[in-house]
């Protein structure tokens, strides 16, 4: 671990090697899990305002289980997260004609819909960040349904960070990816 302004980065988020692999995994992790994709407090009004123009992405299960449960949920420890289906899919989840999972909110975005990408936790997997009161956990979030990836980023030589650094920045800024890349050539 070492720190870089407000936040304590885990060392493996330089070391270990991760390039999403989605012909191999189909978007597990949108339909994978008990919870849904955490949410900052800004990103749960976002999404209920930008509903209406997400809408016609989405599948009817998934508009059902949003109009049933609201936009955003907040779990019994106070947490945000997207609605899930049946405990399962996150609600905003599409399936190409491969049955591989993506996210309505970010075809919306694609298609010029919106002008959010997605919540910012699903743009940092595999990285998840964990608030307290002083700083920010910058973690690698190891899932055995990502090993494909593992394996594909270890074939490409891609580490975390430098396959998150749109989100990284998104999250923390520009200097602060500076820095982190600073961290990461004395590392290496």
């Amino acid at each position: 671990m070492f720190q870089l302004g407000k936040t304590i980065v885990s060392e493996d988020i330089i070391q270990k090697d991760f390039v999403c692999n989605l012909s191999a995994c189909k978007g597990a992790c949108c339909i994978d899990g008990d919870a849904g994709a955490p949410l900052e407090k800004a990103e749960a009004q976002i999404l209920e305002d930008i509903y209406p123009k997400v809408k016609p992405f989405l599948r009817q299960i998934g508009i059902d289980a949003i109009e049933a449960q609201g936009a955003f949920i907040t779990t019994a420890n106070g947490e945000l997260e997207t609605p899930l289906i049946g405990g399962a899919d996150c609600a905003y989840v599409t399936f190409d004609k491969k049955g591989t999972a993506l996210c309505g909110i970010e075809e919306a975005y694609n298609q010029g819909a919106i002008d959010w990408k997605k919540p910012v936790s699903c743009h940092l997997y595999p990285i998840r960040i964990k608030e307290y009161s002083e700083f920010s956990a910058v973690n690698y979030d190891k899932w055995e349904i990502c090993d494909d990836a593992c394996v594909l980023g270890k074939e490409l030589q891609v580490p975390v960070y430098k396959f998150v650094k749109q989100a990284l920045i998104r999250k923390f800024g520009e200097d602060w990816y500076a820095d982190l890349e600073k961290v990461a050539e004395k590392l290496q």
